[in-house]
């Protein structure tokens, strides 16, 4: 059904829809995310877009005898925040959506 407006209503309203969707995108996209691991000792800082910004080390966990556990706690630190920062990008895109899986779009 086509709703009020006709095909042109119709139009005008899916370019409104993508413009705010562009708009949440590049504010997501300038937010941050942090995430940590190892009770603290490593954070790791994303934008919005899931990019690796900063990583914090607690001078204690710097251990040269034992680089494997550093490794671990980068790796579980960045990719806890690259989930926390795509939960944000989803949820938002949900608000602006009312809830609608758009293909393409996340």
């Amino acid at each position: 059904m086509i709703p009020k407006g006709g095909m042109g209503g119709l139009m005008k309203q899916a370019q409104k829809m993508q413009e705010q969707m562009l708009k949440m995108q590049q504010e997501m996209e300038a937010r941050e995310v942090s995430a940590s691991s190892g009770g603290g000792m490593v954070e790791a800082v994303v934008n919005g877009k899931g990019e690796l910004l900063r990583l914090k080390f607690d001078p204690e966990v710097v251990d040269p005898d034992d680089v494997e556990m550093l490794a671990d706690l980068v790796v579980a630190a960045v990719g806890e925040a690259q989930r926390r920062a795509q939960d944000m990008m989803a949820e938002e895109m949900g608000k602006l959506t009312g809830g609608m899986k758009l293909p393409g779009l996340m």
